[in-house]
């Protein structure tokens, strides 16, 4: 019994829902792929929130019609086609699709669309080499706790640093203070043998 036009319409208000909160869609031939398998790719799938789509391509061809983001799928709607849609952890998601792939042998990537951009095999690739979020996450926490400890570092040598400098400017205070109370000294001997000749001269 073939689909109804309301039927139709479910899906393809669903698939454009879906690809509303997707940056990433995959398109894989998936012909071959048994119900068994086709849930297995979804298991493996839903750790990185990607969603699998088994659906026709003039079903998928209307969802993506208006959307310009999505367009360039229109060239890899051929054959029997899956669609990973991908909300934001690419690598996580071709990972699981790449390891399924090596199990079951039965599809085949197409391609992708990210961004309005059309994908290839090779760029798809490229993406899943790319640090997975749970990485990304570990490299910025590690990289926020090594300034984190810089800075505590710094802020532990500022006292030593301060005290340093303070004890310096109190040397040099002291040192000034003994050189001018020699020069007064100098000065009161100075005046105290102004006198003495005073009283030479008067005495003569």
């Amino acid at each position: 019994m073939g689909r109804t036009l309301e039927n139709k319409k479910e899906i393809v208000a669903d698939l454009k829902e879906t690809l509303s909160e997707s940056t990433l869609a995959l398109v894989i031939e998936y012909q071959g792929l048994t119900v068994a398998e086709i849930s297995d790719l979804r298991r493996r799938l839903r750790p990185s929130g990607t969603v699998c789509k088994v659906t026709k391509n003039t079903l998928m061809g209307i969802a993506i019609k208006d959307d310009e983001k999505w367009q360039p799928m229109s060239e890899l709607l051929n054959g029997s086609s899956a669609f990973l849609l991908v909300k934001e952890d690419f690598s996580s998601a071709i990972k699981a699709y790449q390891e399924f792939q090596k199990v079951t042998k039965k599809t085949e990537l197409r391609g992708g669309v990210l961004e309005g951009r059309l994908l290839k095999e090779p760029d798809v690739k490229v993406l899943g080499d790319l640090p997975s979020k749970e990485q990304l996450i570990a490299q910025i926490a590690g990289a926020i706790n090594a300034l984190a400890t810089k800075i505590a570092v710094g802020i532990n040598e500022v006292p030593g640093s301060l005290a340093r400098a303070l004890q310096a400017v109190s040397d040099q205070e002291q040192s000034g203070g003994s050189t001018e109370t020699v020069a007064v000294e100098d000065s009161s001997t100075e005046t105290a043998t102004e006198g003495d000749s005073s009283t030479e001269t008067a005495a003569e």
